[in-house]
């Protein structure tokens, strides 16, 4: 049963974080007036290499198949969200392999709630390295959110290891979530994509080799392709771009974003290859709680 302290703790950082939220909110609407433009034009190097290093280990031929692209994407701003209902359903498929640490899929799939009071979920992630707070937007990727809180509601995340972290010009991220610490592990249950992938139109092609802007501070969840999303995320401690494969559920806390710097600047072993490997200082999650 956590103490007084903590309890006033984690009233202090709850109420942080909505203050922080709706100073986001704030800065976002007055982005959206010049969200249609584009942002410029990059090299295909950097969408094909975010491919590659989110799906290496988890499903090399679908990495194969990314890196023959020969299409120049844009890069573009997350575009806006769709309105949801206010309450959705979700699927949680069984997935070919078992979980790899006792847990079992969402009992709640239905009825999930996108609007009001819980729109927005705080939690705080205790890592070796420091404290994590992080703000899941239910709004925009409610499925993605359910399943998050459930694993770590049965402690899934506990004792896991941050198994990647890349460094190239167009990727910066921290990838967690893997019980093994391969990139090969997950909860034996898989679902599908949502925000920003739900907002492309499926008849466009262009629209869906168009990178993406994945924000510092962003938390994505990885995947090896479509519907195969399961407990490993990434955390953009760097601005990167990617196509929109990757769902986007939340952010990390404004004043969290120093754990993630030390982190960085600790580098990689470079065991995947220049600028990607495991951190040089190992990253533990001890613990995920839901504030």
């Amino acid at each position: 049963m956590p103490s007084n302290e903590q309890r006033r703790a984690a009233a202090k950082r709850k109420l942080e974080r909505q203050l922080a939220n709706r100073a986001e909110r704030a800065r976002r609407r007055k982005q959206l007036t010049i969200a249609g433009s584009v942002l410029g034009v990059i090299v295909v190097v950097a969408a094909v290499t975010g491919v590659y290093f989110l799906t290496r280990g988890d499903d090399k031929a679908e990495a194969k198949d990314a890196t023959q692209s020969s299409s120049t994407p844009s890069v573009a701003a997350a575009p806006a969200a769709k309105a949801k209902p206010a309450q959705v359903n979700c699927v949680y498929k069984d997935s070919e392999k078992p979980a790899d640490k006792p847990v079992t899929k969402p009992t709640k799939a239905e009825g999930i709630p996108t609007t009001g009071a819980d729109a927005k979920v705080s939690v705080s992630m205790e890592t070796s390295q420091g404290p994590i707070g992080l703000t899941l937007n239910n709004a925009e990727s409610p499925c993605t959110v359910n399943s998050f809180v459930s694993l770590a509601a049965q402690k899934f995340f506990d004792g896991t290891s941050c198994h990647r972290m890349t460094a190239s010009e167009g990727l910066k991220v921290l990838q967690c979530g893997d019980p093994t610490g391969t990139g090969m592990g997950g909860p034996g249950y898989a679902f599908d994509n949502e925000y920003p992938t739900d907002q492309i139109d499926p008849n466009d092609p262009k629209s869906a080799q168009t990178a993406i802007a994945y924000k510092r501070g962003v938390l994505a969840m990885a995947n090896a392709g479509p519907g195969t999303n399961g407990s490993q995320f990434f955390i953009v401690y760097g601005d990167s771009q990617l196509p929109p494969n990757y769902t986007i559920f939340g952010n990390v806390d404004e004043n969290s974003l120093g754990t993630l710097d030390k982190i960085a600047k600790g580098g990689q072993d470079d065991s995947n290859g220049p600028g990607d490997g495991k951190p040089k200082e190992p990253v533990t999650i001890q613990s995920v709680r839901i504030d």
